[in-house]
């Protein structure tokens, strides 16, 4: 942070870096201190130390050890201090603050170069659209999958409608054929229990249809062949 360029820019914002790394140092301290003072306290009453020669030994065993850590940590410390000053608070070449003397009407006009109702109006109003497009995309989803459960089950309708009308229709001329059959053997044998006079006998003699019969059998064996097809 050497040099006027850098001290003048962060008193211009009230800001002093230096004092911000002292008071950093001096908190590290006070932890570092309340830190040894707790472990000596616990290691004194663990060992039951107090008020015997051991107490000495004890607390000259702690100072050692406590300046090991403490000669390592100020050396990092003062590396650390370093840094912070002449990298993190280090202003660029070149660098300017704004004028904070300028005019409020000077920093109005500014705001509203910046500022542009049609443009921001604009912005709504693509927001809106934008929220109106999800909005109906999710109900535009919600009717298609709907329509999919619902041809879905129309199809399984279907399939279950023509597996029913084809056992209907064959059980149905099953049963057609058989009843045909039926008709005609009860047919025949009404015919073949009656006599019928010929026309140009007018006599005593009858005879049986046997033509007739033989007919039926014919469309038995012709109902016959039709099942079969």
């Amino acid at each position: 942070m050497e040099g006027s360029q850098s001290e003048a820019v962060f008193s211009s914002l009230n800001l002093n870096p230096q004092i911000f790394v002292n008071e950093t140092l001096n908190t590290v301290d006070d932890l570092f201190d309340e830190a040894f003072d707790f472990f000596h306290q616990e290691a004194s009453g663990r060992l039951q130390t107090e008020g015997t020669e051991r107490a000495h030994h004890l607390k000259e065993g702690i100072n050692s050890v406590r300046y090991m850590v403490q000669s390592g940590l100020d050396k990092r410390l003062e590396m650390w201090e370093k840094y912070c000053l002449h990298h993190c608070f280090a202003v660029p070449e070149g660098f300017s603050l704004h004028n904070t003397n300028e005019s409020p009407k000077q920093s109005s006009t500014s705001q509203d170069l910046l500022s542009d109702p049609a443009l921001d109006s604009q912005l709504d109003s693509l927001r809106e659209r934008l929220a109106e497009v999800s909005r109906q995309s999710v109900e535009l989803n919600r009717e298609l999958q709907d329509l999919e459960r619902k041809s879905t089950a129309t199809d399984r309708c279907n399939e279950l409608l023509a597996e029913v009308f084809q056992s209907y229709d064959k059980n149905s001329a099953d049963s057609l054929f058989q009843e045909m059959l039926q008709t005609a053997s009860e047919f025949r044998g009404k015919l073949e229990n009656l006599q019928f006079p010929r026309p140009e006998d007018t006599g005593s003699s009858k005879v049986k249809i046997g033509d007739i019969s033989s007919n039926l059998e014919t469309l038995e064996e012709f109902l016959g062949k039709l099942k079969e097809l």
